[in-house]
């Protein structure tokens, strides 16, 4: 079936400003069939047209974002020129100079597309209609001096002739100088020169000695009391000149003809290339307007439903205006958007904006929305907007925008897109929404989709009883009094005619008066209006403040993230350091045991075995003291204050990473309690002070005494965490394998209603060890965690409370 042609009316394309979008265009162009282009750029009637122009400023785009421009320098339109050339016209010397630059941009436009031809194809399809005519173009170039003068490289027989010229013209000059010399002869002139005149060597002679000098007249001044005389002796020299004169042009003649006929003969290949070039002008133009307008290509093959996001009016980005993008959607069975808002709070700008946008995208241009959007292809766009009366016929506002419906309703079908203004207004509201209402019902039979403004609430009330429609408002706020401009769907909006009439100066004590009268008057859709309208304002404040709370959260998570990483960074170099440091100590070990050993073989005598020994043990000694050391170190990576250690002291225990509370102190180590029914004996070089404020001190020191001593005494009493069957064996993987793997198997362990579970890790360099316990000590399914007993594996067991 024949595609049906779209269709836009004069007066829908001048309510909507779409010649602003193309003089925006041409103002882009840099040729001027460029512009010619631009100003007849048509409507396509398919989606495939539309895609395939598209496609092409995408192409454009592309080089666009490499800082790419196509190299149309010196293109001059010489349409008319090179017409009149292929007809045996011969062309001025300033018309071939700008037909070589010419010439010469379809060769630099084509070998430059023909680069990036695998990334802009479409492009160079077009490039390929560029002829390729460089030897002509070099031709024409050389000539021309760069001033515009026929060059004598133009041909031999030019220069032989402009060298005769030349030559007559030194010779005549040289006489005449001779002549100047002479005394009498210069008595007779009026000043000592000569000038030329009409092509001819001249002097100027007193009339009164007229007689007295041999020669021509040629001319004579306004008083005629000079005459311009060439002299007898000069005659024969100055016939040779212009005879010279004479075959110099004619020379000159005929290059110009010869070089105009060469071009006209290209003249079809020329101008084709012409063609080429406004079309490449054309959509490089719309690639750099898409930029300006950050504009993007929504989706429309097969698409029905309306749904523009953050939807931006192209004319008032083109002004520079301060735009407020607003989403403007028609989906699930809706087919008419009523916008009802205050007076200049932006419903006009909406319907112009979606219809101004539904031609751009007709005519292959992106369109100034979000990613995502989707916009059908409309196949006639129709508007009513502005003041519609007609005094030239006699016609009232009303009267005037009645025609105007009555033309719409009879143009439109299925696929139309019609945008009315303030539809019925300017007459009785009651008659006005009853005509309005007929209309859209009459609109959406025939499959068009409508979108309104109004201020009559009975439009307002239809998208509760209809699903056809669907009501959106322009914002005001009441405390600012004045418009948002933002588009909300789903929402009737008050005209808050008042507020606007305060706004722009109309007295307090009318607004006053007039808001008393409403309230008297108004129905009970307004007065729900209003209410709906204050409930809605508090919901979007207690909205934005719930929205900078989270934008605060999220900052403060990205720094603690921070801080986590620049820790873990921190821990594991430590970490290395100090495996480093065990392993140097280990090497040291081993070679002064070595030593020992080859020294106690050597003297095999008592005294000296009890010596090694001492020795041995003093080594062993060292050696614990140096790791102890070490692992201090590694843990203390910050270490706030000077640890406190006495029993009842809250000091921070690297290894567990919190808090804890000294139970007992005895030969370097400690017994420690993290609440709970937990207690660990651990070296005193892993704690250091507290990360947290101390428990605040009771008004009754004995009291509080009492109270440590009763939570000693419960925790060393609190019921033990017994082994169970339910383990996870983790031993030989990586510290980030067991971690994902205890995680999952605790998850496992709260759904199944476990209360214990074994975590068998090993002993190894205790790395596995650490870092499992850090993550327990952390994780919200553990009630407490303990170091196996002897006969549940000891130390290189882990067994842990879950949470009920």
């Amino acid at each position: 079936m024949k595609p049906m042609t779209v269709q836009i009316s004069q007066k829908t394309l001048e309510d909507l400003g779409f010649g602003d979008v193309l003089r925006a265009l041409t103002q882009r162009c840099r040729t001027e069939p460029g512009r010619e282009r631009v100003l007849a750029r048509p409507f396509l009637d398919t989606a495939e047209q539309v895609s395939e122009a598209l496609a092409l400023v995408g192409e454009a785009r592309t080089l666009s974002q490499e800082q790419f421009s196509l190299p149309l320098g010196g293109v001059v339109d010489l349409r008319i020129h090179v017409g009149h050339a292929s007809k045996g016209g011969t062309l001025e010397p300033r018309q071939l100079i700008d037909g070589a630059q010419l010439l010469f941009a379809f060769v630099r436009t084509r070998e430059a597309l023909d680069e990036r031809r695998e990334r802009v194809p479409r492009l160079m399809d077009i490039a390929r209609r560029l002829p390729l005519l460089e030897s002509l173009a070099r031709r024409i170039d050389q000539c021309f001096e760069p001033d515009g003068e026929i060059s004598d490289r133009a041909s031999p027989e030019l220069r032989e002739a402009r060298d005769r010229a030349r030559g007559l013209h030194r010779r005549i000059k040289s006489r005449l100088d001779e002549m100047l010399h002479d005394t009498g002869f210069v008595a007779k002139l009026r000043e000592n020169y000569y000038t030329l005149r009409n092509g001819r060597y001249v002097v100027p002679v007193v009339s009164n000695y007229r007689a007295e000098v041999d020669g021509i007249v040629h001319n004579a001044s306004q008083t005629g009391q000079t005459l311009f005389m060439e002299p007898q002796a000069m005659v024969g020299l100055g016939n040779d000149l212009a005879i010279a004169q004479s075959v110099v042009l004619e020379e000159e003649r005929r290059v110009l003809q010869e070089l105009s006929q060469l071009l006209g003969r290209e003249s079809d290949r020329i101008l084709e290339g012409l063609d080429a070039v406004a079309e490449l002008d054309e959509v490089e133009a719309v690639a750099i307007l898409s930029a300006d307008l950050d504009a993007t290509t929504p989706e429309f093959a097969g698409v029905t439903e309306l749904q523009l996001r953050m939807l931006r009016h192209p004319r008032l980005v083109l002004r520079g205006t301060e735009v407020v993008a607003n989403d403007v959607t028609l989906n699930g069975g809706a087919k008419a958007l009523i916008v009802s808002g205050p007076n200049a709070g932006g419903k006009t700008v909406t319907l112009t904006g979606v219809g101004l946008c539904a031609l751009m995208l007709r005519a292959g241009l992106p369109i100034p929305v979000g990613e995502g959007s989707r916009m059908p292809l409309y196949r006639s766009v129709h508007s009513t907007v502005g003041d519609s009366q007609d005094l030239a016929q006699g016609l009232s506002t009303f009267s005037a925008h009645v025609v105007m419906l009555r033309d719409i309703i009879a143009e439109v079908g299925e696929g139309s897109l019609v945008m009315i203004d303030e539809i019925a207004a300017d007459t009785d509201p009651r008659e006005g929404a009853a005509i309005a209402i007929a209309v859209l019902e009459d609109l959406l039979a025939k499959n068009a989709v409508a979108l309104v403004t109004t201020h009559l609430e009975e439009l307002k009330a239809l998208a509760h009883m209809d699903p056809r429609f669907l009501n959106a408002r322009v914002g005001f706020d009441s405390k600012r009094m004045a418009p948002t401009y933002r588009l909300q769907i789903g929402a009737a909006g008050q005209s808050s005619a008042i507020e606007v009439a305060a706004r722009v100066g109309l007295p307090q004590r009318v607004c006053e008066r007039a808001r008393e009268l409403t309230m008297n008057a108004g129905g009970p859709l307004s007065q729900a209006l209003a209410a709906a309208e204050e409930e809605r304002r508090k919901l979007s404040e207690e909205l934005e403040k719930a929205r900078v709370a989270a934008k605060e959260a999220e900052a403060l998570r990205v720094e603690l993230e921070k801080q986590k990483q620049t820790f873990e960074r921190e821990r594991r170099a430590k970490m290395m350091q100090f495996n480093e440091d065990v392993h140097a100590a280990s090497e040291l070990a081993a070679t002064e045991v070595q030593k020992l050993l080859t020294k106690l073989r050597a003297e095999q005598n008592e005294k000296a075995l009890s010596e090694a020994r001492q020795q041995l043990l003093q080594r062993a000694e060292d050696a614990q003291k140096r790791a102890l050391a070490a692992r201090a170190e590694l843990f203390q990576v910050e270490t706030p204050a000077p640890v406190n250690l006495k029993v009842g002291a809250w000091v921070h225990h690297s290894g567990l990473a919190r808090d804890v509370e000294i139970l007992e102190l005895a030969d370097g180590h400690a017994v420690v309690s993290a609440g709970g029914a937990m207690k660990m004996r651990v070296p005193t070089s892993e704690l250091s002070g507290s990360r947290t404020r101390k428990p605040q001190q009771a008004k009754f020191p004995e009291r509080q005494k009492q109270d440590a001593v009763l939570k000693r005494a419960s925790t060393a009493a609190g019921a033990p965490v017994d082994a169970t069957n339910f383990r996870c064996d983790v031993r030989g993987m990586r510290a980030d394998e067991a971690l994902a793997e205890v995680e999952s198997f605790l998850d496992q362990g709260m759904r199944s209603g476990e209360e214990a579970a074994l975590i068998v890790h090993g002993h190894g360099t205790g790395a596995l060890k650490q870092a499992l316990r850090d993550y327990l000590a952390n994780s919200p399914y553990i009630r407490m965690y303990r170091p196996g007993e002897s006969h549940e594996g000891g130390d290189g067991v882990t067994v842990v409370a879950l949470r009920s």
